[in-house]
């Protein structure tokens, strides 16, 4: 209660309340002025609460402040609703402790909180009235409103946090529009330069359409890096493919139908746990979470004192588990024994399953982790054009092929330089050439038009071109069919010898198929007599660790109890000897050790507070008798000094009257005179 009081005097005194309050004076308010600092506070929080109580009725008071704590979610710390209301009426002082300091610790968060309820807190309408079509039609455009104000108030949040500022913006916006105007005069000053040069219109378009190149050619730019970055995904896709397709390839080799229908059973079985019962399990316990996390958000924020009774309701909760545990353990029903063996079975079965179902999904989820690393990495390897890695015995293999490699490049080069100086003799042969059947055509073309037949040898040109690629068509068709019959011999014969291979193995696989059912029933009888005593062997490894954990809390328990004794059996006996030791004193005939004696110590103590007491209440009742002489006397004092002020005066005015008159005579009189009169 004293660090409540001292934390809201302190609060109340900071700003924006600066009050004066010390913990006396604030304990020692009316309930009437403590209601008026509750109302003041809710005024800090919304300014529509600024009023004085005084003026308000109590009935009013009452209904506007439970109103307030309703919106602000203000939980009691009482769960009866009536006493709590009874308190904030009468101004009690715990019920109104309690508001104060749920409000003063929170004061932003509610300020929000009561702004927003002043928009979003709807307002109630009798279904009567909501018959009316205008009533109805105000009431959905009031609900609009509320849905359009929560989106707004939604984007403002989203702006406050994202940190831009209204001031940052319009600084913003004035830099801004200082470099604009900057631009333009800077535009302006470069037209009257240019204005004057030829060609103006011209260079102006050309420098137009270079910008606009420019710009084609950085979207260009930007294409060709999507269009690269897609090839590499379609790369990366295709290295997944082919990966599967090994592996596929490599499954499949040395495995029978039955095998791979199998294998694929079982994957079929997980996909089907993993579909129908894992992930839903898991999705409704996200659901629990988040649902429970949605009823935490809507309830009010919660104090220390809340935290403490909700653990006390845990810890309660947890022991009375506990006793009905222990209960049913020590109630050895048989029938119930054999219920919970064959729950512990399921429950460890069921355990085992989540676990290969979890290790499944981690392995499946580090493959693929794998993958993608190994993907990037032959990714980067190929960017930086180096091939692969090559380790021990590989890299010695391509140094000796690199070597290899270089005598061919030098043997191939000298070969290209010879070729290259033939290339030139034969490019020059072939321009000469060219010129002479250049010259040729042009006379054929001259004679052609002599004789009236032009373009004669155009036209059995083009003619000797199509009959040789009709040709060619034919000779490849003739081709691609023998082609085709050839691999249809290839893949019959193929077949039938692939058919004569297997047919010993087929024969051999018979009984060893035979016998590998006859070995997976033995197997199966073996697993489930495994599970069984697995199983047995496990219900009695639990109980025996229930037990040990029961004897360790006995023990812990005891061994505590026994401390604790200890400690308090420690205390005693310092009592115990403090007292002898006192009665030895008190007893004793010397009057030195009976000085020493707690009693005799108090007893003088107490005395000489007596005696102080009594001085001073003599010391109080002289100030009393005293009292009212000493006060006429001082008021006798005050009438002297204002009589000699006003004798003071008066004789001041006579010597400035005798002055201003020049009466000599007059001063001879009355100088020299001084009358004192009482």
């Amino acid at each position: 209660m004293s660090e409540q009081l001292k934390f809201i005097v302190e609060t109340l005194n900071k700003e924006p309340f600066k009050r004066n309050y010390n913990l006396i004076s604030f304990d020692a308010l009316e309930p009437l002025q403590l209601l008026q600092v509750l109302n003041d506070v809710f005024a800090e929080i919304d300014s529509r609460n600024k009023l004085d109580i005084r003026e308000e009725a109590a009935d009013q008071t009452a209904i506007r402040m439970l109103g307030i704590l309703k919106i602000l979610k203000y939980k009691p710390k009482t769960d009866n609703t009536s006493e709590f209301r009874q308190g904030l009426v009468m101004g009690d002082k715990p019920t109104v402790y309690h508001i104060l300091e749920w409000l003063l610790q929170r004061v932003p968060d509610l300020k929000k909180r009561a702004y927003l309820a002043r928009f979003l807190v709807k307002i109630e309408v009798p279904p009567d009235f909501l018959q009316d079509d205008a009533v109805a039609d105000c009431n959905q455009q009031y609900e609009e409103l509320v849905e359009q104000f929560k989106e707004l108030h939604k984007e403002f949040t989203e702006l406050q946090k994202s940190g831009f500022s209204t001031s940052d913006i319009k600084k913003d916006i004035q830099s801004m529009e200082e470099e604009k105007e900057q631009v333009v005069r800077r535009i302006e000053r470069l037209k009257k330069k240019v204005e004057s040069v030829p060609n103006f219109d011209r260079m102006m378009d050309t420098a137009r359409k270079l910008r606009q190149e420019k710009e084609r050619e950085l979207s260009l730019a930007n294409q060709k890096q999507e269009q690269k970055n897609q090839l590499m995904h379609a790369d990366q896709r295709y290295q997944r493919a082919m990966n599967q397709l090994k592996d596929l390839q490599r499954a499949a080799k040395g495995a029978s139908a039955e095998a791979l229908i199998e294998k694929l059973q079982e994957e079929n079985n997980v996909n089907t746990y993993l579909g129908q019962e894992k992930l839903p399990k898991e999705i409704e316990a996200k659901r629990k979470v988040v649902s429970d996390l949605q009823k935490v958000v809507l309830e009010p924020a919660m104090g220390q004192s809340d935290l403490d009774e909700l653990h006390t309701k845990i810890k309660d909760t947890n022991a009375e588990i506990n006793q009905l545990i222990e209960k049913r353990m020590m109630r050895n029903d048989p029938i119930d024994d054999k219920l919970s063996i064959f729950k512990q079975q399921a429950s460890i079965i069921a355990k085992k399953k989540i676990q290969a179902a979890d290790e499944i999904q981690s392995t499946k989820d580090e493959l693929a982790a794998t993958e993608q690393e190994l993907s990037e990495k032959r990714q980067m390897a190929r960017e930086l054009e180096g091939g692969e890695v090559l380790k021990g015995d590989e890299f010695k293999r391509y140094v000796n092929k690199l070597r290899g490699k270089s005598t061919v490049y030098k043997k191939k080069r000298q070969e290209l330089a010879e070729l290259r100086a033939e290339y030139g003799v034969l490019s020059r042969t072939e321009e000469i050439l060219r010129q002479r059947d250049d010259n040729a055509q042009r006379a054929l073309e001259g004679l052609e038009a002599k004789k009236g037949v032009s373009g004669y040898h155009d036209t059995q040109e083009e003619l000797e071109k199509v009959s040789t690629i009709k040709s060619e068509l034919d000779e490849m068709k003739g081709k691609t069919l023998d082609d085709i019959s050839d691999m249809v011999l290839k893949l019959t014969s193929t077949i039938s010898e692939k058919k004569s291979a297997l047919a010993p193995v087929i024969k051999e696989l018979r009984p060893m198929r035979q016998k590998c059912q006859e070995m997976s029933l033995v197997y199966e009888e073996k697993k489930a007599q495994y599970d069984n005593r697995a199983a047995g062997y496990e219900t009695d490894r639990s109980k025996l660790e229930q037990e040990v954990r029961t004897y360790r809390e006995e023990c812990g328990a005891e061994e505590s109890r026994y401390h604790y004794l200890q400690s308090m059996k420690k205390v005693v006996d310092a009592q115990l000897a403090r007292a002898q030791e006192e009665m030895k004193l008190y007893l004793s005939t010397d009057p030195q050790d009976k000085k020493k004696a707690c009693r005799e110590q108090y007893t003088r103590k107490i005395q000489e507070q007596e005696n102080l007491g009594k001085t001073l209440r003599e010391k109080q009742k002289a100030v009393r008798e005293s009292h009212g002489p000493s006060m006429r006397q001082m008021k006798m004092w005050k009438d002297f000094e204002k009589l000699m002020e006003c004798k003071r005066r008066c004789f001041l005015g006579e010597r400035n009257a005798e002055r201003t008159m020049g009466g000599a005579d007059y001063r001879d009189d009355m100088g020299g005179e001084e009358r004192l009169v009482l």
